[in-house]
């Protein structure tokens, strides 16, 4: 089939490499021609310099498939894509929008007649090789469209993709599994904090690591990427202990607040990114500040 890619960051380049590998035709456009230009020369994308460009050198149905970043570039490119595309055609998000969002957009598009389908996507940089899993919302049809891209790209034509339910469902899966993902990498992290404390018994971390890896009903594809951290640096003595959150685990937390469901691994695994932020937490202050006042214990004094 022939589509367009809009954004060719890392994900959305891979994804282009990955079409055209299987004999896609794929138009390309970016911001930045630079990068639009490079995957030409590399790989054999079409390049354009704009979403009208882009648009027309598609034929009917037109699909276009939306890389960007949440927010305020997705609502961007997609209220444009609105403006060029005619009744028929496919608008396809595979970011990581609110899946909210996502359903607004999808109703909005319908009303030009224009289909619209999510597709909350998991593989990150290791997509190109492995095959990405993706979870497809939207309806029957226009799934039926994508099908063979989305073939291309997951690890299997059967397997690692499905589409789960109508317009957001794609989305909103793939925000539970960002939020299940915090919890489980949070897991792991003390773990292995608690190993490298016990200095006495001299634990090797990436050893164990690669123990767990076979056999063990931890092992996971998170650990393998651990071992692979750990075997390049066993201490992480370049890597400063700061965790950003692209906001899918803050809205899990908040489905599970308005759904009376109670998530506590994952609550705390946000929040513990948030501590990983703080230089110096005045909460900590206060805690030492308050044990001082009704136990007179001793604090640690700030340095001059």
């Amino acid at each position: 089939m022939k589509l367009a890619m809009i954004g060719l960051g890392k994900m959305g380049g891979n994804m282009a490499r990955r079409l055209i590998g299987d004999g896609h035709d794929v138009v390309g456009y970016n911001l930045h021609s630079a990068v639009t230009d490079s995957l030409a020369d590399e790989v054999g994308l079409i390049p354009t310099y704009s979403l009208a460009e882009a648009v027309g050198k598609l034929t009917a149905p037109r699909v276009a498939w939306v890389m960007v970043p949440a927010g305020k570039p997705t609502e961007s490119v997609i209220s444009e894509l609105g403006t060029l595309l005619s009744e028929g055609d496919l608008v396809v998000d595979g970011g990581n929008s609110n899946y909210k969002e996502t359903m607004r957009r999808g109703n909005e598009l319908a009303e030009k007649g224009i289909d619209f389908i999510d597709v909350g996507t998991s593989g990150g940089v290791w997509g190109l090789k492995e095959g990405y899993s993706m979870m497809v919302g939207g309806s029957e049809t226009a799934v039926a469209t994508l099908t063979p891209a989305l073939k291309t790209l997951a690890p299997g034509t059967d397997k690692g993709w499905g589409h789960v339910g109508p317009s957001g469902a794609g989305h909103f899966v793939k925000m539970v599994h960002n939020g299940i993902e915090y919890g489980l990498m949070q897991a792991y992290a003390e773990g292995f904090e608690i190993m490298k404390a016990k200095e006495d018994f001299g634990l090797d971390l990436h050893q164990i690591s690669e123990i767990w890896r076979f056999g063990s009903v931890v092992r996971s594809w998170l650990l393998d990427l651990t071992a692979i951290a750990l075997s390049e640096d066993a201490n992480l003595s370049d890597i400063k202990g700061y965790v950003p959150d692209s906001g899918e685990g803050r809205w899990t937390v908040q489905e599970a607040i308005d759904l009376d469901i109670p998530a506590p691994i994952i609550t705390h695994s946000l929040f513990a990114r948030f501590v990983s932020r703080q230089e110096e937490s005045f909460g900590a202050k206060m805690l030492a500040a308050m044990r001082n006042q009704f136990g007179g214990h001793a604090v640690v004094k700030a340095e001059d």
